[in-house]
């Protein structure tokens, strides 16, 4: 059959059963009608062949077999299954549900932010209201308080406006797409980060809620709510463990208890018990990292308190920075809220799955079961044969590993979540916690624990044996698949949840304990007589040696030594000396005497005058 049709064929399957379930009053999800087709056909007793394709007849008998199972309201096996399938759908790690939640977030503020982004507005009035947009898309992406309050909205508006007036709108448009919605995340967070700061302050904060309070009291409030509901699903487990124990060595009374279906009822609380266990490891981490956070909030606001005091002007690169870690530690702290929030319904709804068990067995009977019955826990089993370790002697063949020889011995990931392999396949299912004291058994790359020394024996004799009973045991109860980590087994039955982690194994780290030793002498001993410690020794035969009686004394000067001693050289002493280049001299030239003659005038109306050079000649002089 072509895979496309035999996908519609499943399909119709399906469908033909959840119909059929919903015309009996049960509502059934497609997920676990798909888990209980699976399962049906799995198990060996319905006959139902693998290699060969489904006629008519065999479709009729397998729709009427699933609804049957499912419309079992008593049954704990089908409240295992239902607990699996939910906490399925239901569960994602940490760090998948913090991405999935701020895709979930982003998605929703998608339509505000392309109003906002591919607004072309050129009017006063348009502008206005863009701004009143931006304010909105801030209280929404922040979560502190609704944009319809208008305390809350002007609260919000008073904060953007100190570090975007409504001015900068114009330049704001002019920005691509992308920047803008950059530019609109920063000014959200600062805007979450003023509002912040000054509800510490006390000047404002309306409409947030004290989410480091809330986490204080919440946290140890569901982690009380679990510890609780995880005692009781141990007490139950402990108390059918000893029951069962019990049944195993009387056939008789096996016979009695059989009609109610205790060994599906253990699975069902040590289901219960897991699924409890994973989710108090990430309520414990919520509370680490709740507490981690209130330390920085404080630190951060105690900085911007030193920073801004009472200044009436402080720089941008000084206090942006610190607005901007304060919104990103208040967003961590909604993620945690809706964190413990979604683990605490979890937690509350799994509780459902264990109906069964008041059913089965009432207060009075499990009085009458537990007669003369020691009750024993998981960590007395295992203090009980804590001394009972294997010894590597017995084994050749085999590798064993022991916590001082292996460093990562509490990373390993045992087979069957810790269960004794031996005990589950020779009791026809009982599960009896497995002590990795005892030694950890390394068979094709996989790791098994066993409850007792003798356990361990019997089982490394032919592990394939043990494996293959406890395979054949979880096509019959199908919800062990799940429960003992079967998928590489069942790979049409992975759950999401660990279908990551199928091909990821945790490689032992061996520690082994070595010795060297080394001959104090390897080679033979050799004396040498002629060797002095002493240093004036050593230096009188030096002189003996050198006989100065007989030598004459030389110096040499090298270019290297020539500075090392004291040098002198005679020089005469400068004296005051003159020279003379041109010397002083005069000479005589005569006075030039010129007389005018008649200048006083006479009698005449014209005055006539007489020039007379009387001059001497230079040779006369």
């Amino acid at each position: 059959m072509p895979p496309t049709q035999a996908e519609s064929v499943i399909k119709n399957i399906i469908r033909e059963i959840g119909q059929e379930c919903a015309a009996h009053g049960e509502i059934v999800s497609e997920t676990l009608v798909a888990f209980m087709v699976k399962a049906v056909v799995l198990d060996p007793s319905n006959g139902f062949n693998m290699d060969r394709t489904l006629i008519k007849s065999d479709v009729q008998k397998l729709v009427k077999l699933c609804v049957s199972r499912l419309l079992d309201r008593k049954n704990p096996s089908l409240d295992t299954i239902k607990m699996q399938v939910y906490f399925d759908m239901n569960y994602t790690s940490r760090e998948e549900f913090l991405e999935e939640h701020h895709r979930v977030l982003e998605s929703r503020l998608g339509s505000v932010l392309r109003e906002i982004t591919d607004n072309r507005a050129c009017a006063r009035e348009e502008l206005e209201s863009l701004y009143r947009k931006v304010v909105s898309y801030m209280l929404l992406r922040s979560g502190l308080g609704s944009p319809t309050d208008i305390k809350i909205v002007r609260e919000a508006t008073a904060a953007l406006q100190s570090v975007f007036p409504q001015a900068e709108l114009g330049t704001f448009l002019t920005l691509s797409k992308k920047d803008k919605e950059r530019q609109l995340k920063d000014l959200s967070m600062l805007v979450t980060g003023i509002r912040l700061f000054n509800r510490d302050c006390g000047k404002g904060g309306e409409g947030i809620d004290d989410l480091p309070a809330i986490l204080h009291e919440a946290i140890p409030a569901t982690t009380q709510h679990i510890d609780s509901q995880l005692q009781i699903a141990q007490d139950l487990a402990y108390s059918y463990t000893a029951i069962l124990e019990k049944v195993t060595k009387n056939p008789l009374m096996s016979k009695e208890l059989q009609p109610f279906m205790l060994k599906e009822t253990l699975y069902n609380v040590r289901q219960y018990e897991i699924f409890l266990q994973i989710i108090l490891s990430d309520i414990i981490t919520c509370a680490q990292e709740v507490e981690m956070m209130i330390k920085q909030l404080g630190a951060q606001l105690e900085q911007l308190k030193m920073t801004v005091k009472s200044k009436t002007a402080v720089p941008t690169s000084q206090v942006f920075p610190i607005f901007i870690a304060l919104s990103s530690l208040w967003t961590s702290f909604q993620d945690e809220t809706v964190l413990v929030s979604v683990l605490s319904n979890l937690t509350a709804h799994l509780e459902q799955f264990l109906g069964a068990h008041e059913l089965l067995f009432p207060e009075k009977v499990m009085q009458d079961l537990l007669n003369e019955v020691t009750v024993k826990t998981d960590m007395y089993r295992m203090k009980e044969h804590m001394e009972d370790r294997v010894y590597l002697v017995d084994f050749r063949k085999q590798e064993w590993l022991f916590p001082e020889t292996t460093a990562n011995f509490d990373k390993l990931l045992i087979q069957y979540r810790g269960f004794c392999a031996y005990t589950f396949a020779t009791t026809d299912g009982l599960l009896l916690p497995g002590n990795p004291a005892i030694g950890i058994l390394k068979h094709k790359e996989k790791y098994y624990t066993f409850s007792t020394r003798s356990a361990a024996y019997s089982f490394a004799e032919n592990p394939e044996i043990y494996i293959d009973l406890i395979r054949e045991k979880a096509k019959k109860n199908a919800e062990l698949i799940q429960l003992l980590e079967l998928h590489q087994h069942f790979e049409t039955l992975i759950p999401y949840s660990q279908m990551r982690d199928v091909d990821k194994h945790i490689k032992p780290i061996t520690k082994n304990e070595t010795s060297t030793q080394t001959d104090t002498h390897i080679l033979p001993p050799t004396i040498v007589t002629s060797y002095e410690w002493n240093e004036w020794e050593l230096r009188r035969k030096a002189i003996k040696l050198a006989n100065l009686r007989q030598k004459i004394t030389h110096s040499v000067q090298t270019d290297l030594s020539h500075m090392r001693r004291e040098n002198c050289s005679q020089v005469y002493p400068p004296k005051d000396a003159s020279t003379q280049s041109m010397r002083e001299g005069s000479t005589g030239v005569p006075r030039p005497q010129i007389y005018i003659a008649g200048l006083r005038g006479g009698q005449a109306k014209t005055t006539y005058g007489i020039r007379v050079n009387l001059t001497r000649a230079v040779d006369e002089t």
